[in-house]
Order: structure tokens, then sequence, then C-alpha cells
């Protein structure tokens, strides 16, 4: 079990898709809802917008459209915002994510989300979830036009969140996040590899990793 340095952490950085919540959602939604209502909407074989979304999401990997639902909206000619909400009922909380954030606070960490999802998408994960108030501060990659896998993100953070680099922690599942942050000098760095139960792991490519918040929490650690 991968143990935190926790005494030498002042603020923690945390991914929310994949990391905080089940990513079961997110890959039900685009892989599957996402197809079907725009091979109703536009009246195409299901097999064809299948391969036509997939195609469309794969040329948008690392960029920030891939996270833009603004953007799909206009490529597709559908809300997708509003499509989001039919599936609401899929968001969820990883397992004893709310106790972890809890024993953050009470070691009076500063605790930021640093998410690449669009804002509506944000927000209606956030009304889900009730894990808003656990965050001192909550930033959408889109706010910079900057998606985190560009190094430029962390110093744009600084800017609205002041933190050390060598006092902080990232936790996220996506290895070019990680990537970037390690290259601008967050010191600290541990990949969430089980995004969920319905999902592979993710491959930490030679990164500290856990798959349970129990078994890194701080209360654990002394």
């Amino acid at each position: 079990m991968y143990q935190v340095l926790w005494d030498q952490i002042d603020t923690v950085l945390l991914d929310m898709d994949g990391t905080l919540l089940d990513l079961h959602f997110d890959w039900k939604f685009w892989s599957e809802y996402l197809p079907e209502a725009y091979a109703h909407h536009h009246r195409l074989p299901l097999e064809n917008a299948k391969r036509f979304v997939s195609q469309a999401v794969k040329q948008q990997t690392g960029t920030l459209n891939w996270y833009c639902l603004d953007y799909w909206s206009g490529r597709l000619n559908l809300s997708v915002a509003d499509l989001k909400h039919d599936l609401k009922h899929l968001i969820r909380k990883h397992p004893d994510v709310i106790e972890f954030l809890s024993q953050l606070k009470q070691l009076n960490m500063q605790v930021i989300m640093v998410t690449n999802a669009h804002r509506d998408s944000l927000v209606l994960k956030l009304e889900r979830t009730a894990i808003e108030p656990y965050f001192d501060h909550i930033i959408s990659a889109h706010d910079f036009r900057t998606p985190k896998e560009d190094i430029r993100i962390w110093t744009f953070i600084q800017q609205v969140a002041p933190y050390d680099p060598a006092r902080t922690l990232l936790v996220d599942d996506n290895i070019r996040a990680l990537n970037t942050a390690k290259e601008f000098g967050i010191a600290h760095l541990l990949a969430a590899i089980h995004v969920s139960p319905h999902m592979d792991k993710v491959d930490p490519q030679g990164y500290p990793h856990f798959e349970h918040y129990a078994d890194i929490m701080p209360i654990k650690q002394g």
C-alpha cells in the first residue's frame, strides 16, 4: 500500500471524473447514449452514428474540445448538456470520498478541485454528489481555455489559488495530467487507477497509485 507523506503536504489538487467520481456515467454517455441520440436526431443507422461519434471524439483527444459540451453541441447539432441530465441517476462518488475530503479539511489542507470537465457538466455532478462544500476552490480547465495536458495550467491555477508545488499533492487518473504536473514541479503525484467497477483499471505508468480511498485516508497515517 502506498504511504502518502501527509506531513509534507499543504495543498491537495483533486481531479473529479474517475478520481472522485465513478467514470461509468461518462463512459455510458459518450459511448452509448450520445451516439443513440445522434442516430435518432439525424435519422442514421446506430452503427454509423457510433462510428462517427467515436472518430470525432478520438480526433479531439488531449484537447479542451474533448471535454467541451459547447463544442460537441455545435459539432453534433444536439444539446449535449441537456442530454447529460437524462443519465444523471448514474452519477455517483467512489466509496469513502466524503470521509477522505472531510479528513483533509480537518488537517487544514487547502483542497482544490482541478477538472477538465465543462462547467455545465461540473454543476450537474456537484448537485448530485454534494462534494462542493469540501473544496476551497473548484477550478475548470475551461476557465483558462487550457487542459491539464498543457503544463501552463499549473501556473494559471496558482493565480487563482496560490500553492507551493513542493508541498502539493495531485491525485488524478489522467496520466498525461500527472506528466505535465511532474514537469511543472509538483512534488507529490498519485494515480487513481480504479476509475469504475465497470471499467478496467488505469495503467499508472510508474506513478505511485491507489485503488480505494480507505487505503490513503489521512487518519490512517497518524
